[in-house]
């Protein structure tokens, strides 16, 4: 398993970004996937969920109705799609793959994810 995750980058406030990580392995379809941020001197945080086929996903409370998480397994890449961005959204972006049971996946800890991108910078201007 290889995540690598893309586009990150600068955006005002407002604006969209879409995120993307890719796994280079065969097995992208059978585990679940997350996504997580860190802002600088903080704690890593969970954004969203999403289960193995896709059906069904969690999103923090924090960007429910600005963010959705999707998958696509026949090109093994997951999305994290951002609109209406803030300044304190601001944070490196981490997608993770977990073989833990949707339930768990979903609750949004980081100690159930097996697996890890290197992470893509966002940033918010006011």
């Amino acid at each position: 398993v290889q995540l690598v995750e893309s586009g990150g980058g600068l955006v005002q406030a407002g604006g969209s970004l879409r995120l993307s990580c890719a796994d280079s392995g065969p097995t992208f379809s059978s585990y679940a996937m997350g996504w997580f941020r860190q802002a600088p001197g903080k704690e890593r945080e969970f954004v969203a969920a999403i289960s193995w086929t896709g059906s069904t996903s969690n999103l923090a409370g924090s960007v429910k109705g600005r963010f959705t998480i999707s998958r696509d397994n026949a090109k093994n890449t997951v999305y994290l799609q951002m609109n209406s961005l803030k300044p304190e959204d601001t944070a490196v972006y981490y997608c993770a793959g977990s073989h833990r049971t949707t339930a768990q996946a979903l609750l949004g800890t980081a100690l159930f994810y097996d697996y890890w991108g290197q992470g893509t910078q966002v940033t918010v201007s006011s």
